[in-house]
């Protein structure tokens, strides 16, 4: 009777984490739908409007290392509920922001407080589920939050949005996170390291933050900068010295941000450079999706979100047949097949045009969906049972950090991809073009017929790379080492043989 009451708490744990992951990154979809209402609101530009955003992702990258490290040391429960707490408080002042700047501070606070959920997310699942199966289960249904909120973003935000105006979509959160700090409190065990912090890393903190940001900033702001710019070129600087700084520290700190020792375990690379890879592929393509719904298509953002349902659904699923494969057949071999799937759902898209369908979007999308959710529970699992247990908070925020990262290089290079290919598409169509009238109106339609050919030409080769990039991502899965099998079957956590011991403390 006793195991039956552990095993319920168990998943009520897991739906907790999973109303704090869904909220924050629910947050950052609506908000994207407001800006234009924002814009208006507040008389600024869309380059100025940009900055709500990239603010947002700056603090974001910044402090995702050191709530990892921190949930270790001072208890992840309690970074947790306070991430969350500093969230609603940062939701509320945004939603009576009275100008940009006061906006973008309140989103940096709100970036923040979010950041603290992924590393003590992960690690409070890790810690919980100790059964390799159950544990990869869990970490697959959790990670599939991320899509959910993706595709409920345009269907909550969209009404609240048109019937009670842009600041609702802050104020709503207050309600959702009064209930996820309840459950927080009434479900989640507090655990922390038999490993005592000497003194915090705060140097360590300090330069990798400023590495983070000067990164982050310039893939974002790089093509406007243009990549060859002065300013790019202070950006490139500033990441190469507080890069080498931030090694210099960690590398001899007693408890660092980092532990650069987690990298001599080939294990851990690899899992890593399969993340990034992949997931620079699939975001760096998968932002522009709704972009060409809504552009080329004409739907509306409600409209798109319902075509983006089917994607949570496969994900789901196959997040939990993935969960079931665990020890059941070698990680690298599902990981290696749910990014070829991957890869084909993404191919299916260079066949999109402006009179595509909603099937035409939906099927390509269910396939890439597939195929990421079937490995996500083999690629975090593999993380969570190679570090000692007193890691798993910063090796989660390591994950975290290279997907996030891989994504804005990602998104970074195939915006690239498509402003270079509309360019060189509209240059080529012109001079293959002959027009047999000189009236002004038929020049003027097929100047937009040129355009639209090259942009519609963009996207396909922008659909076409990141397949090909998600396909090599493929093809290195075969070399991923996954550890031994029993190892990922008990949830067996260590390196070289050692495991630690973790303190787990009911409140």
């Amino acid at each position: 009777m006793e195991d039956n009451k552990i095993d319920k708490l168990r998943w009520w744990i897991l739906a907790t984490v999973i109303v704090g992951t869904f909220l924050g990154r629910l947050d950052q979809t609506i908000v994207s739908l407001a800006v234009p209402k924002i814009m208006d609101d507040f008389s600024i530009t869309v380059s100025a409007a940009g900055w709500i955003a990239t603010a947002y992702i700056l603090a974001n990258a910044v402090f995702v290392p050191i709530w990892g490290k921190l949930g270790d040391t001072i208890g992840r429960k309690k970074v947790y509920i306070l991430g969350f707490a500093i969230f609603i408080f940062g939701s509320i002042l945004a939603g009576l922001s009275w100008n940009l700047n006061s906006m973008i501070i309140f989103r940096i606070i709100q970036a923040i407080a979010a950041s603290a959920d992924y590393p003590t997310a992960m690690a409070i699942i890790a810690v919980t589920f100790r059964k390799g199966k159950e544990r990869a289960m869990a970490l697959g249904i959790w990670s599939t939050s991320f899509a959910a909120a993706a595709v409920f973003g345009p269907l909550i935000g969209g009404p609240l949005i048109d019937h009670f105006g842009w600041r609702s979509i802050f104020l709503i959160n207050l309600p959702v996170g009064i209930v996820g700090i309840v459950m927080a409190v009434m479900f989640v065990k507090e655990s922390v390291s038999e490993k005592k912090t000497i003194r915090f890393d705060w140097w360590g903190a300090l330069t990798l933050g400023a590495m983070l940001a000067a990164l982050v900033l310039v893939l974002d702001k790089g093509l406007d900068w243009g990549w060859f710019s002065l300013n790019s070129f202070m950006a490139y600087a500033t990441v190469i010295i507080f890069g080498i700084i931030f090694y210099l520290i960690d590398r001899k700190h007693p408890d660092p941000i980092v532990d650069f020792k987690m990298f001599k375990n080939s294990i851990i690379v690899g899992a890593l450079a399969n993340n990034f890879v992949v997931f620079m592929g699939l975001m760096g393509s998968m932002f522009l999706i709704p972009v060409f719904v809504e552009t080329f298509l004409g739907y509306s953002a409600t409209q798109t979100g319902l075509i983006f349902m089917p994607m949570a659904f496969m994900m789901v699923t196959a997040s939990f047949i993935g969960g079931k494969l665990v020890g059941r057949v070698k990680a690298n071999y599902v990981i290696m097949l749910s990014t070829f799937i991957a890869a084909i759902g993404l191919f299916l898209f260079t066949g999109i045009d402006a009179r595509s369908t909603a099937w035409d979007v939906i099927i390509p999308i269910s396939v890439m969906a597939f195929g990421l959710g079937l490995g996500m529970s083999q690629r975090t699992t593999i993380i969570a049972s190679n570090v000692p247990e007193h890691e798993i908070g910063s090796a989660s925020s390591v994950l975290a950090l290279v997907r996030n990262i891989a994504g804005a290089f990602g998104i970074a290079i195939f915006a690239t991809i498509l402003n270079n290919s509309v360019k060189k598409g509209v240059i080529n169509l012109s001079n293959y073009t002959v027009i047999h009238s000189t009236n002004p109106f038929v020049y003027g339609q097929v100047t937009n017929l040129i355009i639209l050919k090259a942009q519609i030409l963009g996207y396909r080769e922008v659909f076409f790379v990141s397949a090909l990039v998600v396909l090599a991502g493929a093809g290195l899965a075969i070399f991923l080492k996954s550890g031994k099998k029993e190892d990922l079957m008990q949830g067996k956590i260590g390196r070289e043989g050692k495991k630690e011991k973790e303190l787990m403390m009911m409140d």
